[in-house]
């Protein structure tokens, strides 16, 4: 019983020594608010003002309004050409529009302002299954498994994606 206790105090002490530490520090204060803004880059320092037309964009995709959200995000992009959030967006824009060569060369752009971009790893996953090049689409999970040490959204996202594609076509 008393090593159960003394356990639980250690573990409530360093819970709350990294509790303070995440708050208290001002990289943690950049990460947060870099975070808060959809950067994807927090070691950048403080993100930029939001680009009004980013945010539009976003409201766009949501609202499955494709030539909006490429336009929107054309914006975003001409005016700040190291938005690889922005180009990972415009990618998935033009995907769901149908412009594929559009959307590879914008996810493309993407990865090459952050190779380690997760959503732009899975989009263009997504995007190269859509065009039956599965080779590829397995490319970036492996990217994402690398990526994603203990697993994330997108690697999940597209691991189902390409089980999902595997069983629909006929061996």
């Amino acid at each position: 019983m008393a090593d159960l206790r003394h356990s639980t105090r250690i573990f409530t002490a360093v819970f709350a020594l990294l509790a303070a530490l995440s708050v208290a520090t001002p990289q943690a204060a950049i990460f947060n608010e870099a975070w808060a803004m959809g950067s994807s880059d927090p070691a950048a320092g403080a993100p930029k003002a939001a680009d009004p037309n980013f945010a539009e964009g976003k409201k766009a995709i949501d609202a499955k309004d494709w030539p909006k959200a490429v336009d929107l995000f054309a914006k975003v992009v001409a005016k700040d050409e190291k938005n690889a959030d922005a180009f990972n967006w415009l990618g998935y824009a033009l995907r769901n529009q149908g412009d594929y060569p559009k959307a590879f060369a914008a996810y493309e752009k993407a990865l090459t302002i952050d190779p380690r971009h997760k959503g732009a790893h899975e989009y263009i996953g997504e995007a190269y299954l859509k065009v039956n090049d599965l080779a590829k689409a397995e490319e970036h999970l492996k990217r994402l498994d690398s990526i994603c040490t203990f697993g994330c959204a997108e690697l999940t996202e597209l691991k189902t994606k390409i089980a999902a594609y595997k069983a629909a076509k006929p061996s």
